[in-house]
């Protein structure tokens, strides 16, 4: 998994019932564009995140 800062990441819910959450990208801190991230959530709080399988990243669209 490749990520740039403003890309966004799309953590599906792992079980029924558990609503996917969506991050933005503000710092790559592994190299080439690998994981981890410093991310930021829609409900304002950053955090660290290694994404797993049930992760998606949307890119962000080139101007």
């Amino acid at each position: 998994m490749q990520a740039s800062v403003g890309d966004t990441l799309l953590v599906h819910g792992r079980t029924v019932g558990q609503h996917d959450h969506v991050a933005k990208v503000v710092e790559v801190l592994g190299t080439a564009g690998e994981p981890p991230y410093r991310v930021k959530f829609d409900d304002g709080h950053e955090a660290v995140l290694s994404p797993g399988p049930d992760t998606v990243v949307q890119h962000k669209k080139q101007a």
